[in-house]
């Protein structure tokens, strides 16, 4: 009998990483998500050896869930997610706890009935709140301060996960991502602001002018480093943990990232704002959060990322020449 895994919010960015991957493997994949998937990524994955089903439909829907359950899954990965700024969040603030938190709840109870294996909850650094701020290091054993919404719903899930994965003896994990950029990513309408790494490749490709508030300090991981450690849960005998970080465990600065892209466009401008000047890319944050650990990830499932800022810059580029539309979502 062939595994399949289902992955909701399947076209968004982490999603569409995570199939890649498994397809790549030859393992077979349902998307679900409320958006088609493109015509780019559809082409891409037409040459994997994996076989793809989609299932179009809303979190919000019990028979659109029931629907994406119809095949049943051996496994499942909770990517849906609603990703808002203060200005979303004030508006409508109920779709972010049902996209983010209740639809989250729905698929955990659709997968007990259908008997998965397990359920791999895709969370955020952003769960560590102000703790982010005031600490040297961020610990998965450390007691987060969520604020926006984002955050509350994403700290949220990982709690009910939890509780339900003692109550029904059921194999649960949360994984809280870094700073994820790379392929795939686009603006699909859920995310207010896209990865400031994004964010410079298009000004970069676009001729810049690029202008930054500060260097930009983070953690950030490749995408294929966050699919394969996704994958790596998936698949792990006996994970011992409820929540993992996925994180390089180091940093690099977005100035050097912006640099990198003079090499493809001599004469580009990358620079820090002077004096009173405003900046050009949305860093997400006022000041630079501290560097997440990897160590249950290393130590636990076996894996560590590959790609440093030099691999990752290569591979992403190697990427934009083979999918020139991509970063539009076409």
């Amino acid at each position: 009998m062939r595994m399949t895994t289902l992955i909701f919010g399947g076209v968004g960015f982490v999603g569409l990483n995570v199939a890649a991957r498994l397809l790549a493997k030859g393992r077979d994949v349902t998307l679900f998500d409320r958006r088609p998937l493109s015509d780019s990524a559809h082409a891409h994955f037409a040459m994997l050896s994996g076989r793809l089903r989609i299932v179009t439909g809303d979190v919000r829907s019990p028979d659109a869930i029931a629907e994406a359950f119809a095949v049943p899954p051996s496994d499942v990965v909770y990517g849906a997610a609603l990703t808002p700024g203060p200005a979303r969040e004030a508006a409508d603030p109920l779709a972010i706890v049902e996209v983010n938190l209740l639809g989250f709840v729905r698929t955990l109870e659709a997968s007990r009935r259908a008997g998965v294996r397990r359920v791999v909850n895709l969370s955020s650094a952003g769960a560590y709140g102000s703790l982010a701020f005031g600490s040297d290091v961020l610990d998965e054993s450390a007691s987060p301060d969520p604020v926006s919404l984002y955050a509350v719903t994403k700290f949220a899930s990982e709690r009910v996960a939890t509780r339900l994965a003692g109550l029904w003896g059921r194999d649960l994990h949360s994984v809280r991502l870094s700073a994820v950029f790379g392929p795939w990513e686009h603006d699909s309408g859920v995310r207010d602001t896209l990865s400031p790494p994004y964010q410079v490749a298009r000004m970069a490709l676009a001729g810049g002018p690029i202008v930054l508030p500060r260097p930009v300090t983070r953690d950030w991981i490749y995408a294929l480093d966050a699919a394969d450690a996704i994958i790596s849960l998936l698949d792990a005998t006996n994970p011992r943990f409820p929540v993992y970080n996925i994180t390089p465990a180091a940093g690099w600065t977005l100035l050097d990232w912006g640099r990198r892209f003079t090499e493809l466009r001599p004469g580009l401008v990358v620079r820090l704002a002077e004096a009173g000047e405003e900046s050009n890319v949305d860093p997400h944050s006022t000041q630079d959060r501290a560097l997440m650990t990897n160590r249950r990830l290393v130590e636990d499932l076996g894996f560590t990322p590959r790609f440093g800022l030099e691999a990752a810059f290569a591979d992403f580029t190697a990427w934009l020449a083979a999918n020139p539309n991509a970063l539009d979502g076409r």
